[in-house]
This record gives C-alpha cells, structure tokens and sequence, in this order.
C-alpha cells in the first residue's frame, strides 16, 4: 500500500470509529452519560486538588500506554496485523468521539478546552509512535522494520510518559483553577 492510501484507511476507520462514538452518545448513552458525575463539579474539584503520587503514577501510566502498543507490535508481523490495526483505529476514534461528546455535553465549550489539556503534548509523542507502527503494519511486507523504528518508537513512548506524568497534572491543574 502506498503511503497515500494508508493515510486514507487511517482516516476512514479513525473517523467511522468518531461518528459511531458521537452517535452512540447521542442516541443511545446520552441520559446514563450525563447521570455520571466524570465532568461534574465535584469530580474535577477533585481532581484539582490532588496530590499526585508520581512514583505510582508512572507505573500505573507505563502499564496502560506500552500494553496496547506491545499488543500491536506483537500482531503486526502477522497475518491478523492490519485486522487489529483497523480495530485500534476505529476504538481509537470511537473513545476519541465519547470522550469529547460527554466533555460537550456536560461543560459546553469548555469540555473541549478540558479534553485538549488533558491530552496535550503527551498525546502527541503517542501519537507519533503509533503512526510509526501503523504505517509499518498497513505497508508490510513492502516495508521493514529497522533498528533506527524501534528506538524511536521507544524514544516517542518514553517521552510521553514522562510528559504525562510531571507536565500534564501540572497544566491540568492550572487549567482546572481557572474555569
């Protein structure tokens, strides 16, 4: 596949997996979502005003970002690789679409604002090193995986666990304070 086309099957299965994520708030989650108390007042009060355990966090943090990539990498060589690329696209795109659906509906505008900071800038190294993996996976066996992939990959996961864990409660809380 060229690289061109696999930019399109990444967006194709991101998106259907965001509309599908939207809809299913929408029509059948909307009154139990906004029952929750996950955006309320309370729970982000809470989450301002807490002291975070860093040494905790980080092993909490390691295991929930590298299983799912290990999990990828692992399969990626084999023949179901694009099967669970296609499946982490689109449960990608369908959490990235309940998330940011239930941010809207209980804080406005500023469950955007709240879903950006949240994210921000640890998504991006994960970001990076899965578009590594998933362009490997959607273009083998055209393509190989090298030395010089495997330490950026790990470089990019690193970075953004360790970004996730002292910078972002930092810019959490700042943000939190302020709406």
């Amino acid at each position: 596949m060229r690289i061109q086309e696999v930019k399109k099957v990444f967006a194709f299965f991101f998106l259907l997996g965001f509309f599908v994520g939207i809809i299913y708030v929408n029509l059948y989650a909307k009154t139990y979502i906004t029952s929750m108390g996950i955006f309320s007042d309370y729970f982000l009060e809470q989450f301002s005003g807490e002291n975070l355990h860093v040494e905790e966090y980080i092993v909490f943090i390691t295991g929930v970002r590298v299983f799912p990539i290990l999990f990828l990498a692992i399969l990626s060589g084999t023949r179901h690789g694009k099967a669970a690329g296609s499946v982490y696209l689109l449960w990608t795109g369908f959490s990235g679409g309940l998330i940011l659906t239930t941010a809207i509906l209980k804080l406005n505008v500023k469950g955007i604002f709240l879903c950006l900071v949240a994210l921000m800038p640890h998504f991006i190294c994960y970001i990076a090193a899965y578009i590594m993996l998933l362009l490997y996976i959607f273009t083998y066996p055209d393509v190989r995986w090298n030395h010089s992939k495997t330490v950026s990959m790990i470089l990019f996961i690193l970075m953004g666990i360790i970004t996730e864990c002292y910078l972002n409660p930092v810019l959490m809380d700042i943000f939190l304070k302020r709406i």
